[in-house]
Formats: structure tokens, C-alpha cells, sequence
């Protein structure tokens, strides 16, 4: 069953089940645990209290969301439940907790007066800068109930495309801006378009041709007025740099005190031998 767009007040509530889900998870608490507690504190008057019961059900039955959310296709979004999909995957790339993040900042951007095209560029960005899957994320993306037909072709064309054409041209093509340019220069519009970016969407995009992608989404963040979108947190390769390097500072004063210990007398290298007597005969008395 397709979705259509929910009432503003299930967005206050899914936003607020986010933020809770991620600060909790913090914790160390179990998302079952969350969700069952979570559950009470929501209003009664919304959805939301029985999807997510229905949730806890696929949680106990499978240990995972997504397939409950799939099958909720009337609540949940394509895309709300194609991040879960992949954060709740066993190769560990797209954390849960960035997964859920995201999907505050749709929620929350859901409540204000949002644009179809701060939207598009939101969870478009998401997929670029996660390393997502273009091909199942714009096909999600395609069919969130913000897009029209229109929209949702665009998408749908965009994934054959991505990564052989400039994203800055793509987009120029697509904007009104180049309508005008078209109209200004005598040429026609026929077989052009769709244009669904406005002429400011179009004039960043020609500004950032053969340029960084990422400094197109920053110009369009700015301009749009969409939500972050959260950056993925580096693996600390370093997390042992300490504790090695106490190691070796240890190891370093036990050879700098033998070098100290022969300058000034010698080294007396029986106690060593006494040492190893005595676990052997420790070890003697172990075995016995």
C-alpha cells in the first residue's frame, strides 16, 4: 500500500522516538528495552504507539525493524526503512546510530515547511556521504510520498546516471534556470526538463560544475535551508597508541635501571638465574 503524507503531529513523535533511541542507545540499553518503555511516553493519539508494537513483535520474532517497517509501507517511508535495513546489517558500515540521526533530521525538517527539493537533496547527500547503495536508495527515494510523478521519474533516471554524468550538470538540466536560458536564447523547451529546481538550485549547480561534490550539497545545505547531514565517524585506527606506548616506556626504564646498575657496580646476573630457578620450581610444584 503506497504512503501518503502523515499529519504533522506523527513527525513530532517519530522525531522524538529518534533523539530517544540514539541518546539512549548510549547506554548500552537494548533497542527492544527502548522501544517498550519509549512506547508509553508517546501520544495516544497518534500512530505511532501501534507501529511500534507492531515493531517489538518482528523484534522478538527476528531481532531486527526493517522488515516490520517494509511491511508498513502506509507509515514508514522507503527510505526510513532502507536506512535501518542497512544499519541493522552484519558488515557494521553504516552505524545505527547515524541511521537514526538521519532519520531525526528528516523527521524534524518533515514538521517545518519543507521543499521537495531540500528533501531530495537531504537523503541524496545521506546516500553520498554514507557510501549507501545509489541503486536501492534512489529507488526508496523515488517513491517517498513528497515526490509526484514527475519527481519520482527525475529519481528513477537519476540512478541510471549517477556516476557517469556530473551531479552540477544533472541537476542545471533539471532546474529552472535552464528554462530561462533556453527561453532567453530562442530555443524551446519541448522534450526538456522536467524542471523541478528553481533558478537558485540551477545557478549553484552551474556554479559547481567539475567541482568536489561535497561542495555542491554545502552550497545547497546553505541555501535550503535541510538538515546536516551527519558525517561518518572515523574508525580511531590509534586506540592502542596509548597503552602501547606505556609498554614501551616501561620497557625503556627497566633497560635505562640495568644501564645505571652496571655503570655503578656491575650487574648481577645470579639473581636472574635465581628468578628462574624458583618458577621452575614453582611451576614443578603446580604440575604435582
Amino acid at each position: 500500500m503506497a504512503q501518503s503524507l502523515l499529519d504533522r503531529s506523527e513527525y513530532v513523535e517519530q522525531a522524538y522516538v529518534y533523539q530517544v533511541l540514539r541518546e539512549r542507545s548510549k547506554i548500552g540499553l537494548p533497542i527492544q528495552e527502548q522501544l517498550e518503555q519509549i512506547r508509553y511516553e508517546l501520544l495516544t493519539t497518534t500512530n505511532l504507539p501501534i507501529a511500534i508494537d507492531y515493531l517489538l513483535t518482528e523484534l522478538k520474532h527476528s531481532g531486527q525493524m526493517a522488515p516490520a517497517m517494509y511491511k508498513l509501507a502506509h507509515y514508514f517511508t522507503p527510505f526510513q526503512s532502507y536506512l535501518v535495513e542497512e544499519a541493522e546489517k552484519e558488515s557494521g558500515r553504516f552505524a545505527m546510530e547515524t541511521a537514526l540521526q538521519v532519520l531525526e533530521g528528516e523527521s524534524k525538517y518533515r514538521i517545518t515547511e519543507h521543499n521537495a527539493a531540500g528533501l531530495f537533496f537531504y537523503q541524496f547527500e545521506v546516500l553520498c556521504r554514507n557510501r549507501l547503495n545509489y541503486d536501492r536508495g534512489l529507488t526508496a527515494i523515488s517513491n517517498d510520498p513528497t515526490f509526484d510523478a514527475r519527481w519520482a521519474k527525475w529519481i528513477l533516471m537519476l540512478r541510471a546516471q549517477v556516476g557517469l554524468v556530473d551531479m552540477a550538470d544533472l541537476l542545471f538540466l533539471a532546474s529552472e534556470e535552464y528554462r530561462v536560458k533556453l527561453e532567453e536564447s530562442g530555443h524551446s523547451t519541448e522534450g526538456k526538463g522536467p524542471f523541478l529546481f528553481g533558478r537558485k538550485e540551477g545557478r549553484i549547480a552551474m556554479g559547481n560544475r567539475k567541482r568536489e561534490p561535497l561542495f555542491l550539497f554545502g552550497a545547497m545545505q546553505r541555501h535550503l535551508g535541510y538538515p546536516k547531514v551527519p558525517r561518518p565517524k572515523p574508525i580511531n585506527e590509534n586506540k592502542d597508541a596509548i597503552p602501547q606506548m606505556m609498554r614501551r616506556m616501561e620497557r625503556l626504564e627497566s633497560r635505562i635501571k640495568l644501564m645505571e646498575e652496571e655503570r655503578r657496580t656491575g650487574i648481577d646476573i645470579t639473581k636472574f638465574y635465581a628468578d628462574k630457578n624458583r618458577d621452575a620450581a614453582q611451576d614443578a610444584n603446580d604440575q604435582l
